[in-house]
């Protein structure tokens, strides 16, 4: 009996410390690689991050591996200034994109116009206004949009290279923590090309987007009519769109993105995302980057922002 209870006490001993060993070893393990690797630690818990835990939205593996990739650019366009994409006259194919957001309610006014269409746009966000609407930040992203980074403060003022790389690190870094996107799609505010901010985004492999094909959202004036009027007379294959859904009341911007993008279909035009645009161009014959031959600096609309 002695012999016995001395067994059970020895084996319920060692159990007990098997256990708290491994707890404890799950546990350094876990903050040692885990929670500091979202995309390791969601596999861990079968994609559930701990915030999903919780019952608040987060990104799961699955949806970190096809933001990261859905993202890609080809690395010839790494570094460049891009207007528009060389395409065949035939290729009626057009990128939508959305600058300044998210802004607290146009943003997913735009989102819903959007999805009614079966459209994915791209979408350059401003680090501050992601911080103050990350479940907005969230929706873009888990709706299949691209992402662009936008400046976090939307400074067009010269700036050093310290300012220039905080303002788009600290951006890169907001949208990847809630997204998992690691974005290579930079556009610099108001299109100011040599206020230091470009120079630091190329050093870092970044694709400067700028545009050929503008809405004028951002001016006070003219209605909803004037918007769809501007966009349509200057749109042709391989272009960028550029329109806004934060920075302010986008009202108009919204009641005209539903005419501008039944206006274009009727055209024959089909709507892609930037690096969809820019495969397109990879695969086109005679392919040249769109800043060497496409688009001007005194063509484009924004030009007179180049030399200031």
């Amino acid at each position: 009996m002695l012999n016995r209870k001395i067994w059970q006490f020895i084996t319920i001993g060692t159990v007990t410390l098997i256990a708290t060993a491994s707890s404890l070893s799950l546990t350094g393990f876990l903050q040692k690689d885990y929670l500091n690797n979202p995309l390791n630690f969601s596999q861990l818990l079968g994609n559930k991050s701990p915030d999903s835990l919780n019952g608040s939205t987060s990104v799961t593996a699955q949806n970190i591996a096809l933001n990261t990739s859905k993202e890609a650019i080809p690395r010839e366009f790494q570094g460049k200034t891009i207007y528009e994409a060389k395409l065949p006259i035939t290729d009626k194919v057009i990128a939508l994109t959305f600058d300044d957001g998210p802004g607290p309610k146009n943003t997913t006014q735009v989102l819903d116009i959007l999805k009614q269409n079966h459209i994915k746009a791209t979408f350059f966000l401003v680090g501050q206004m992601v911080s103050f609407h990350p479940q907005i930040v969230k929706q873009i992203a888990d709706e299949g949009h691209v992402l662009g980074n936008h400046t976090w403060h939307h400074w067009y003022r010269r700036m050093d290279v310290a300012t220039a790389a905080s303002e788009i690190n600290r951006t890169a870094d907001i949208i990847y923590k809630l997204t998992g996107v690691k974005t290579t799609l930079f556009r610099p505010p108001g299109g100011f090309l040599h206020n230091g901010l470009v120079d630091y985004a190329k050093s870092q492999k970044y694709a400067i987007m700028m545009w050929s094909d503008e809405s004028g959202d951002s001016q006070s004036r003219g209605q909803a009519a004037t918007l769809i009027k501007n966009v349509e007379k200057s749109v042709k294959p391989g272009g960028i769109v550029l329109m806004h859904d934060g920075g302010g009341n986008r009202s108009r911007t919204v009641k005209a993105l539903p005419q501008i993008i039944a206006d274009l279909k009727a055209q024959g035009y089909k709507f892609v995302t930037i690096p969809e645009l820019l495969e397109m161009q990879t695969q086109a014959k005679d392919v040249v980057t769109a800043e060497s031959s496409i688009v001007t600096k005194d063509e484009h609309p924004n030009h007179q922002l180049h030399h200031q």
